[in-house]
């Protein structure tokens, strides 16, 4: 009887011990993210600083919002493990500097703190994080309700057709998704590593830099007879990129031929600039993209279509397409450079332009 009294005892206990494990709380995994943006005031660093960074002397806007998705892989599987879209606020940016493990330590940043909790249950994955930011909120596509998989998010796109988006395009960043460091992407957790994780995400242009730079021979400036002098009065670009873009893939933008509809920036230099008829410098941004039905050698990144002309001509004049050639496994967008030297005035003529960044 004592030996049946006993048996019960004991499953009564580990019937209580079971319940009790089921009913524990889950561990609970803090990861303090922090967004970083290079500063645009970083003339002493410059030489060091990557590609598609902000640029000395130009101001950007700081963002607003953020999308943020977290991907966990337990073995060989990945799924989305959290995802937000946060709006930012100003007072939250600080000016710091950059003390991580990417190019640019040392550099000034913008740096934004948020710290956000997440329950781990029952499992310890390890996995990436990719943000993108904006001063305008995006359209994604797929949506972040329907994203589910790694595949899912590192196909995001955003649609850069709407005025401001467009007008806001230097004003996004995200995290590349093929930036590593020791062999890894470099936005990596382990949570088999500990409880708490503090990441710096540094964040870089998703659009690239275009830099024209235009001059007009001194002896071409002034003539006997003023309609021989050469100035230039109107620049636009035409044709610019406005599909749907990769958010964290943005050296892989394709296109089955050059666009020929897209929008333009009017007005870049118009004939009222007098100060700027026969030299100067100017710059925009823009999405690059492949045209995968070009015949050239290697492939060609977003052809850049601009139309020129000097003496306030209404004629076609100067229409170069400029084209830069980049492995297509490269990380930054690109800083595209063109200098223009001008010696007659410009009538009708178009060439095909390779520009080394």
């Amino acid at each position: 009887m004592r030996l049946i009294y006993k048996h019960i005892l004991f499953l009564s206990l580990l019937i209580g011990f079971v319940s009790c494990r089921s009913t524990e709380p889950d561990r609970e995994v803090l990861f303090e993210l922090n967004l970083c943006l290079p500063s645009e005031e970083l003339a002493h660093y410059a030489p060091r600083r990557v590609i598609g960074d902000p640029g000395t002397n130009e101001v950007f806007a700081l963002p607003k919002y953020a999308y943020i998705f977290i991907m966990k892989q337990v073995g060989e599987t990945w799924s989305v493990w959290r995802k937000e879209e946060l709006k930012l606020t100003a007072e939250k940016w600080e000016r710091t500097n950059y003390n991580g493990i990417l190019i640019g330590r040392g550099d000034d940043i913008y740096q934004y703190k948020e710290n956000l909790k997440f329950l781990l249950a029952n499992e310890t994955p390890k996995g990436r994080i990719y943000i993108i930011c904006s001063n305008k909120r995006l359209t994604l596509a797929p949506s972040i309700a329907s994203v589910s998989t790694l595949n899912d998010v590192l196909n995001m796109k955003f649609n850069v057709a709407p005025d401001s988006i467009r007008e806001n395009i230097q004003n996004i960043y995200s995290t590349p998704y093929n930036y590593e460091v020791g062999g890894k992407y470099y936005c990596t957790y382990d949570c088999s590593l500990g409880n708490s994780f503090s990441l710096d995400l540094l964040m870089y242009h998703v659009a690239a830099k275009v830099d024209i730079k235009w001059n007009v021979e001194e002896a071409e400036r002034v003539k006997a007879n003023p309609a021989e002098a050469v100035r230039l009065t109107y620049m636009e670009a035409q044709h610019l990129f406005d599909d749907y873009a990769y958010c964290f893939k943005p050296m892989r933008n394709e296109l089955a031929a050059k666009i020929s509809t897209g929008y333009s920036i009017e007005n870049i230099v118009t004939a009222a600039d007098e100060g700027l008829w026969w030299e100067g410098r100017t710059y925009f941004y823009t999405i690059p993209y492949v045209v995968t039905d070009e015949d050239v050698e290697g492939k060609v990144y977003f052809p850049l279509q601009m139309l020129m002309r000097t003496n306030g001509s209404a004629g076609t004049g100067y229409q170069p397409t400029l084209n830069m050639r980049i492995d297509t496994t490269a990380v930054f967008v690109p800083w595209m450079r063109a200098n223009f030297n001008l010696t007659a005035p410009l009538e009708n003529k178009t060439e095909t332009k390779t520009v080394d960044n």
